[in-house]
Protein backbone atom coordinates (compact mmCIF):
# COMPACT_ATOMS: atom_id res chain seq x y z
CA UNK A 1 0.00 0.00 0.00
CA UNK A 2 1.24 3.49 -0.87
CA UNK A 3 0.35 6.77 0.81
CA UNK A 4 1.29 8.53 -2.44
CA UNK A 5 1.02 6.84 -5.83
CA UNK A 6 1.44 8.75 -9.10
CA UNK A 7 1.50 7.20 -12.55
CA UNK A 8 2.39 9.20 -15.67
CA UNK A 9 1.21 12.32 -13.84
CA UNK A 10 1.07 15.50 -15.90
CA UNK A 11 0.25 18.87 -14.32
CA UNK A 12 0.38 22.18 -16.14
CA UNK A 13 1.73 25.59 -15.18
CA UNK A 14 -0.05 27.66 -17.78
CA UNK A 15 0.61 25.77 -21.02
CA UNK A 16 3.79 24.10 -19.79
CA UNK A 17 4.09 20.71 -18.07
CA UNK A 18 5.32 21.32 -14.52
CA UNK A 19 4.97 17.56 -14.09
CA UNK A 20 5.71 15.70 -17.31
CA UNK A 21 4.72 12.08 -16.78
CA UNK A 22 5.98 11.59 -13.22
CA UNK A 23 5.84 8.20 -11.49
CA UNK A 24 6.22 7.93 -7.72
CA UNK A 25 5.35 5.67 -4.79
CA UNK A 26 5.76 6.71 -1.15
CA UNK A 27 5.07 4.18 1.59
CA UNK A 28 3.47 4.83 5.00
CA UNK A 29 5.92 6.21 7.54
CA UNK A 30 8.55 7.20 4.98
CA UNK A 31 10.43 10.51 5.05
CA UNK A 32 11.43 11.43 1.51
CA UNK A 33 13.66 14.27 0.32
CA UNK A 34 12.76 15.86 -3.02
CA UNK A 35 15.83 17.45 -4.55
CA UNK A 36 16.51 19.12 -7.87
CA UNK A 37 17.06 22.52 -9.48
CA UNK A 38 14.66 25.44 -9.32
CA UNK A 39 11.82 24.82 -11.73
CA UNK A 40 12.21 21.06 -11.60
CA UNK A 41 8.61 20.49 -10.48
CA UNK A 42 9.11 19.85 -6.75
CA UNK A 43 6.64 22.50 -5.56
CA UNK A 44 4.05 21.41 -8.11
CA UNK A 45 4.44 17.80 -6.98
CA UNK A 46 3.76 18.78 -3.37
CA UNK A 47 0.76 20.89 -4.35
CA UNK A 48 -0.67 18.05 -6.43
CA UNK A 49 -0.36 15.75 -3.41
CA UNK A 50 -2.10 18.41 -1.28
CA UNK A 51 -5.07 18.45 -3.66
CA UNK A 52 -4.39 22.06 -4.68
CA UNK A 53 -3.24 21.49 -8.28
CA UNK A 54 -5.29 19.28 -10.62
CA UNK A 55 -3.79 16.71 -12.94
CA UNK A 56 -3.98 17.34 -16.67
CA UNK A 57 -3.57 13.61 -17.29
CA UNK A 58 -2.34 10.48 -15.59
CA UNK A 59 -3.31 9.05 -12.21
CA UNK A 60 -2.69 10.13 -8.62
CA UNK A 61 -3.83 8.54 -5.39
CA UNK A 62 -3.05 10.10 -2.00
CA UNK A 63 -4.23 8.46 1.22
CA UNK A 64 -6.64 6.33 -0.84
CA UNK A 65 -8.18 9.42 -2.47
CA UNK A 66 -8.33 9.53 -6.26
CA UNK A 67 -7.05 13.00 -7.12
CA UNK A 68 -8.45 12.87 -10.64
CA UNK A 69 -11.83 13.57 -9.01
CA UNK A 70 -12.50 17.09 -7.73
CA UNK A 71 -14.47 15.87 -4.70
CA UNK A 72 -11.58 13.59 -3.69
CA UNK A 73 -9.06 16.43 -4.11
CA UNK A 74 -11.11 18.53 -1.70
CA UNK A 75 -11.48 15.66 0.77
CA UNK A 76 -7.75 14.90 0.93
CA UNK A 77 -6.96 18.45 2.06
CA UNK A 78 -8.21 17.63 5.57
CA UNK A 79 -5.67 14.82 5.87
CA UNK A 80 -2.49 16.56 4.70
CA UNK A 81 -0.43 19.46 6.01
CA UNK A 82 1.38 21.74 3.58
CA UNK A 83 4.14 24.13 4.63
CA UNK A 84 4.95 26.21 1.60
CA UNK A 85 5.98 29.67 0.53
CA UNK A 86 2.54 31.09 1.38
CA UNK A 87 1.61 31.21 5.07
CA UNK A 88 -2.13 30.45 4.71
CA UNK A 89 -2.63 32.69 7.75
CA UNK A 90 -5.07 35.56 8.31
CA UNK A 91 -3.15 38.69 9.29
CA UNK A 92 -6.02 40.16 11.33
CA UNK A 93 -6.32 37.04 13.50
CA UNK A 94 -4.00 36.24 16.40
CA UNK A 95 -1.55 33.36 16.40
CA UNK A 96 -3.94 31.41 18.62
CA UNK A 97 -6.99 32.16 16.44
CA UNK A 98 -5.18 31.15 13.26
CA UNK A 99 -3.87 27.90 14.69
CA UNK A 100 -7.20 27.00 16.26
CA UNK A 101 -8.98 27.73 12.97
CA UNK A 102 -6.79 25.33 11.00
CA UNK A 103 -6.98 22.67 13.70
CA UNK A 104 -10.78 22.80 13.72
CA UNK A 105 -10.85 22.69 9.91
CA UNK A 106 -9.11 19.31 10.20
CA UNK A 107 -11.48 18.14 12.92
CA UNK A 108 -8.86 18.39 15.67
CA UNK A 109 -9.45 19.77 19.17
CA UNK A 110 -8.13 23.07 20.57
CA UNK A 111 -5.58 21.35 22.81
CA UNK A 112 -3.66 20.34 19.70
CA UNK A 113 -3.51 23.98 18.59
CA UNK A 114 -2.21 25.10 21.98
CA UNK A 115 0.47 22.42 22.18
CA UNK A 116 1.60 23.18 18.61
CA UNK A 117 2.10 26.86 19.45
CA UNK A 118 4.11 25.96 22.53
CA UNK A 119 6.21 23.55 20.48
CA UNK A 120 7.05 26.38 18.06
CA UNK A 121 7.84 28.85 20.87
CA UNK A 122 4.73 31.00 20.38
CA UNK A 123 3.73 31.66 24.00
CA UNK A 124 2.75 34.49 26.33
CA UNK A 125 1.92 37.75 24.59
CA UNK A 126 2.97 36.35 21.20
CA UNK A 127 0.07 33.92 21.32
CA UNK A 128 -2.43 36.79 21.33
CA UNK A 129 -0.75 39.08 18.81
CA UNK A 130 -2.31 39.55 15.37
CA UNK A 131 -0.17 37.67 12.87
CA UNK A 132 0.07 40.78 10.71
CA UNK A 133 2.09 42.54 13.41
CA UNK A 134 4.63 39.73 13.75
CA UNK A 135 8.12 39.45 12.29
CA UNK A 136 8.65 37.14 9.30
CA UNK A 137 10.29 34.53 11.54
CA UNK A 138 7.46 34.61 14.08
CA UNK A 139 4.87 34.34 11.32
CA UNK A 140 6.73 31.35 9.91
CA UNK A 141 6.61 29.65 13.30
CA UNK A 142 2.83 30.21 13.50
CA UNK A 143 2.41 28.83 9.99
CA UNK A 144 4.25 25.66 10.98
CA UNK A 145 2.27 25.41 14.23
CA UNK A 146 -0.97 25.55 12.22
CA UNK A 147 0.17 22.49 10.27
CA UNK A 148 1.42 20.63 13.35
CA UNK A 149 -1.92 21.25 15.08
CA UNK A 150 -3.75 19.46 12.27
CA UNK A 151 -1.90 16.18 13.01
CA UNK A 152 -1.69 15.40 9.29
CA UNK A 153 -1.20 11.88 7.99
CA UNK A 154 0.96 13.30 5.17
CA UNK A 155 3.35 16.21 5.72
CA UNK A 156 4.27 18.18 2.59
CA UNK A 157 7.15 20.54 3.32
CA UNK A 158 8.47 23.04 0.79
CA UNK A 159 11.72 24.62 2.07
CA UNK A 160 10.44 24.32 5.67
CA UNK A 161 13.56 25.88 7.23
CA UNK A 162 13.22 29.15 5.31
CA UNK A 163 12.97 32.22 7.54
CA UNK A 164 13.77 30.36 10.77
CA UNK A 165 16.64 30.83 13.21
CA UNK A 166 18.77 27.88 14.33
CA UNK A 167 16.40 26.95 17.15
CA UNK A 168 13.42 26.98 14.80
CA UNK A 169 15.25 24.90 12.23
CA UNK A 170 16.18 22.31 14.84
CA UNK A 171 12.56 22.21 16.01
CA UNK A 172 11.35 21.49 12.47
CA UNK A 173 13.82 18.61 12.17
CA UNK A 174 12.58 17.10 15.42
CA UNK A 175 8.95 17.55 14.37
CA UNK A 176 9.64 15.53 11.23
CA UNK A 177 11.30 12.76 13.22
CA UNK A 178 8.41 12.69 15.68
CA UNK A 179 5.87 12.62 12.86
CA UNK A 180 7.41 9.61 11.13
CA UNK A 181 7.91 7.85 14.48
CA UNK A 182 4.17 8.29 14.99
CA UNK A 183 3.37 6.72 11.62
CA UNK A 184 2.95 9.84 9.47
CA UNK A 185 4.54 10.19 6.04
CA UNK A 186 6.73 13.17 5.10
CA UNK A 187 7.78 14.61 1.75
CA UNK A 188 10.21 17.53 1.98
CA UNK A 189 11.58 19.67 -0.84
CA UNK A 190 14.78 21.42 0.15
CA UNK A 191 18.00 22.86 -1.19
CA UNK A 192 19.62 22.34 2.23
CA UNK A 193 20.57 18.80 1.33
CA UNK A 194 22.81 17.89 4.26
CA UNK A 195 20.20 18.93 6.82
CA UNK A 196 17.31 17.39 4.91
CA UNK A 197 19.09 14.07 4.35
CA UNK A 198 19.60 13.73 8.10
CA UNK A 199 15.82 13.51 8.57
CA UNK A 200 14.80 11.93 5.24
CA UNK A 201 16.68 8.69 4.44
CA UNK A 202 15.25 8.37 0.92
CA UNK A 203 16.26 10.94 -1.71
CA UNK A 204 14.38 11.51 -4.96
CA UNK A 205 15.77 13.74 -7.69
CA UNK A 206 13.25 15.61 -9.81
CA UNK A 207 14.18 17.28 -13.10
CA UNK A 208 12.01 18.42 -15.96
CA UNK A 209 8.89 17.35 -14.10
CA UNK A 210 10.03 13.73 -13.80
CA UNK A 211 11.74 11.50 -11.24
CA UNK A 212 15.23 10.92 -12.66
CA UNK A 213 16.86 9.27 -9.63
CA UNK A 214 15.66 7.51 -6.50
CA UNK A 215 17.98 6.30 -3.75
CA UNK A 216 15.50 3.52 -2.95
CA UNK A 217 15.65 2.16 -6.51
CA UNK A 218 18.29 -0.22 -7.89
CA UNK A 219 21.26 1.67 -9.34
CA UNK A 220 20.48 0.50 -12.86
CA UNK A 221 16.88 1.70 -12.68
CA UNK A 222 17.88 5.14 -11.44
CA UNK A 223 20.53 5.44 -14.12
CA UNK A 224 18.09 4.38 -16.82
CA UNK A 225 15.54 6.98 -15.69
CA UNK A 226 18.15 9.70 -15.79
CA UNK A 227 19.29 8.63 -19.25
CA UNK A 228 15.74 8.65 -20.59
CA UNK A 229 15.17 12.16 -19.24
CA UNK A 230 18.45 13.37 -20.75
CA UNK A 231 17.76 11.83 -24.18
CA UNK A 232 14.18 13.15 -24.27
CA UNK A 233 15.47 16.68 -23.57
CA UNK A 234 12.72 17.50 -21.10
CA UNK A 235 13.03 21.12 -19.97
CA UNK A 236 13.08 22.21 -16.34
CA UNK A 237 9.71 23.91 -15.93
CA UNK A 238 7.05 24.39 -13.27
Amino acid sequence: MSVVRLRNAVALAGRFPALAGLDLDVAPGEAVLLQGPNGAGKTTLLRVCAGLVPLHSGDATVLDHDLTRNSERRAVRRLVGLIGHASFLYDELTAWENTRFWARAAGVDDDSAQSALVRMGIEGRLRDLPVGSMSAGQKRRVSIAAVVARRPQLWLLDEPHAGLDQDGRDTVDQLVRDATAGGATVMVASHELERARAMAPRSITVAGGMVVADSAAPAGAAGAAASVAKVSGVANVG
